[in-house]
């Protein structure tokens, strides 16, 4: 049985990325901020709530020690949580914007990775998802061939879409100081979800596909790589 962890696992993404992976038969633990929203996602998905702030130190601690009580490793980290902070112009964003959205979509990357390093470690054949954004892509905002190609709904935003240029570094970093892990960083595309008040054109099944596939990778698969739905991204 696969034991994997989902951050931000409430709603949208991170929803049906536990539906799916549930379905595969997956033992899903559903990190949550909000108890009685996790709850409701667990029943709806057949997963385990574990109260969890990415953004806090204390709650990653007990959010380990809990599942330590109930599993003795975990196979999959799914990395989901995020923020889109505000979509402000570059000369109008402040560096408190820019902080408070690093500190769920990179800070809290690596606080719940390094968290639960040991229990991945534990693991047979560990597997990170980092969940990112063609936003992310620096070749994209200099490449104006690229960006149509690779990222069609490229947009600017200097908070969110720098965030995920850092998450990819960090993935990458990852994957370069623990090779016997497959660590990726995936792209689910525009998805219509809360994150963006809908106005997405993808479906949430859509956008959980990749995160989905990347998470079942065996020992053999890539990692340290970016990649969406059509195969890699440029960096």
């Amino acid at each position: 049985m696969t034991t994997t962890l989902i951050t931000g696992a409430t709603r949208g993404l991170g929803l049906e990325t536990a539906r799916a992976l549930s379905a595969l038969g997956h033992t899903v633990y559903l990190g949550s901020r909000d108890a009685e929203r996790g709850e409701r996602a667990a029943r709806e998905t057949g997963g385990h709530v574990l109260p969890l702030d990415v953004t806090s130190e204390e709650s990653l601690h007990a959010a380990t020690a809990l599942l330590r009580e109930r599993e003795d490793h975990l196979d999959v980290l799914v990395n989901n949580a995020g923020i889109s902070g505000p979509f402000l112009g570059a000369t109008e964003l402040t560096g408190d914007d820019l902080r408070t959205v690093y500190d769920t979509n990179v800070f809290g990357v690596v606080r719940t990775t390094r968290a639960f390093l040991p229990l991945l470690r534990a693991a047979r054949a560990p597997v990170v998802v980092n969940v990112s954004s063609g936003l992310g892509s620096l070749t994209a905002v200099g490449d104006p061939e690229a960006r149509e190609k690779a990222v069609p709904d490229w947009m600017p935003g200097l908070a969110y879409a720098s965030s995920k240029a850092a998450l990819n570094m960090v993935t990458a970093q990852y994957a370069h100081a623990l090779p016997d892990f497959r660590i990726n960083a995936v792209d689910p595309g525009y998805t219509a979800t809360d994150f963006n008040a809908h106005t997405g054109h993808r479906t949430v099944a859509q956008g959980a596909r990749i995160i989905v596939r990347m998470a079942c990778l065996g020992p053999e698969g890539p990692t340290g790589s970016y990649i969406g739905d059509q195969g890699p991204l440029p960096w």
